[in-house]
């Protein structure tokens, strides 16, 4: 085998005609140059250089393969200050997939700052739409893309979401089972998908078998919210159970928060009349303003929308999902992946 540290040497003696000119510009002694010359010969196969007097010239093959040198180790060198770059940050790629209020509220914020913090680090973004139909049951479809995405390497990092029980406590269940607060600082101990989550469907695929093969970084809670037409009966109420909700129309979001409506009104009792679907938040948050209807929304997806006429109120029992950053274990330490993590941890921080 060919090593560039021949051809190096090779070079030199052709640029400098002789064993000692090329230790001396190599910064080694004669004997190693020379040594090093036996050894790509044997590589090669054939003699690259012939003594000619008190000079030497190279063969045909010697030249041949001196042309080469000077691609070969320019390449070399050029790959070597890239990894170098990427290693250090002062380049590097990321693809990250989002849900969309994950895409207008975290995102940004963190992305800004891996910016500021490595101008070199390129990110693009790619939404990962909820599915368009509810006929499958109220699976993770929309997770199930995001993820795959990511296991065909289609991305290096995807933001997702579960939801919990309704009802839970102040603290959610974090990927490994115990409890996490409503947001995870910086430096959070990465967590691998050994989730146990409620279902949204008896034909939904256990999510500690979604994510067991994924590294997973819980991010926040994040609660949901009940959103009513100013002038409604319960407009200025400052918690309303979702039963008294019961007999209003209502305006379902996407297919995976209009599972889990669902799953939250039959847990209290009743079926909602659900008169508008939409994937589209601002247009739930419109349609509510115009008085169709009632709705219940994730809270980031209310901060992402500025409506007019509607009330925001506190639901009973509350729901809350889970938001966490998704990747593979062998880019977990990728730098650029690293920083970017660390970015959407600090953006989940600063909002709790």
């Amino acid at each position: 085998m060919i090593e560039a540290r021949h051809l190096r040497v090779l070079r030199a003696v052709a640029t400098t005609g002789s064993f000692s000119a090329a230790a001396r510009e190599l910064g080694c002694t004669q004997p190693a140059v020379s040594q090093q010359m036996k050894a790509l010969e044997s590589s090669a196969g054939t003699p690259l250089i012939v003594r000619a007097g008190r000079g030497m010239r190279l063969t045909q093959a010697g030249e041949a393969l001196v042309r080469h040198a000077a691609g070969i180790l320019a390449g070399l060198t050029a790959a070597e200050e890239e990894v170098a770059a990427i290693a250090g940050l002062r380049a590097g790629r990321v693809r990250l997939v989002s849900f969309p209020s994950g895409s207008s509220t975290l995102v940004p914020t963190a992305l800004a700052a891996l910016r500021a913090e490595h101008p070199g680090t390129q990110v693009s973004l790619e939404e990962a739409e909820p599915p368009r139909s509810v006929a499958v049951s109220y699976t993770h479809l929309d997770v199930y893309k995001r993820q795959e995405m990511l296991r065909a390497g289609d991305c290096d990092v995807a933001l997702a979401f579960r939801y919990g029980r309704a009802g839970d406590s102040t603290e959610t269940a974090s990927a490994s089972g115990t409890a996490t607060g409503t947001a995870t600082g910086p430096g959070t101990e990465t967590v691998r998908g050994t989730a146990t989550g409620p279902g949204t469907g008896a034909r939904q695929r256990p999510e500690s078998e979604e994510w067991d093969d994924l590294v997973v970084r819980p991010l926040l809670s994040d609660r949901l919210v009940g959103l009513v037409p100013e002038g409604h009966r319960l407009a200025s109420a400052e918690s309303v159970g979702i039963g008294e909700l019961a007999g209003e129309p209502w305006i379902a979001g996407c297919p995976r928060c209009r599972g889990q409506l669902v799953e939250v009104c039959a847990q209290a009792g009743f079926t909602p009349r659900i008169d508008f679907a939409t994937d589209d938040y601002p247009a739930v948050v419109g349609l509510v303003g115009a008085g169709l209807g009632v709705a219940v929304l994730p809270r980031l997806a209310v901060e992402a929308v500025r409506g007019r006429g509607v009330r925001e109120v506190r639901v009973e029992p509350a729901v809350r999902r889970e938001v966490v950053a998704l990747t593979l274990a062998d880019l977990e330490h990728v730098p650029a992946v690293a920083a970017t993590l660390r970015q959407l941890e600090r953006a989940a921080a600063a909002r709790s």
